[in-house]
């Protein structure tokens, strides 16, 4: 009689309740796939449900589980900005904002290590100056230390027509009185 052979797939877990560590608190929140691109996304100004649905191609239930997710970990809040029907945007509370070395660091990585043929898609400058922005989140022409509410987000060289930056702009320019 043959031996059976048994094969068992391991499956990762869904947390990391071994894991006594700051790292992999932060992973419970943000670690994952999606949940940084849609705070990538509402850093960006996509604040809708339909936005951030569309331009990440991301299922409708997946996308409804993360934000849930978000919101119960006090990342994002929703704020009511139709009555009726009721519809309501996401945005980033003060735990979400701080989100934003992390997802600059991210940024600047894959711009250095995975390139697009294009150049960067999304270019940071200080709002004071229209200076670049450093690793360290410095402005490069003036020196001063940035925080999210001092740096926009443009488009870059890499950024397609199609760049929710650039149909962000046209909806910020269409709601300004004439």
């Amino acid at each position: 009689m043959q031996p059976i052979q048994l094969r068992c797939r391991v499956m990762l877990g869904s947390d990391y309740d071994g894991q006594v560590c700051s790292i992999a608190g932060a992973l419970e929140v943000v670690g994952e796939r999606w949940s940084l691109l849609i705070a990538r996304n509402v850093f960006l100004g996509l604040r809708r449900f339909d936005e951030i649905q569309s331009n990440l191609g991301i299922a409708r239930n997946v996308l409804q589980t993360r934000l849930t997710t978000l919101l119960e970990q006090g990342v994002l809040e929703k704020r009511l900005y139709q009555e009726r029907p009721p519809r309501y945007e996401y945005r980033l509370t003060e735990k979400g904002l701080d989100l934003w070395p992390t997802v600059v660091a991210l940024m600047q990585w894959g711009d250095r290590y995975t390139p697009s043929s294009g150049g960067p898609a999304v270019v940071l400058e200080h709002r004071g100056c229209g200076g670049a922005v450093d690793g360290h989140r410095l402005c490069e022409a003036c020196g001063a230390r940035l925080s999210v509410r001092d740096v926009r987000a443009v488009p870059g060289p890499g950024a397609a027509p199609d760049h929710p930056l650039f149909r962000h702009a046209a909806r910020v320019q269409d709601a300004q009185p004439a």
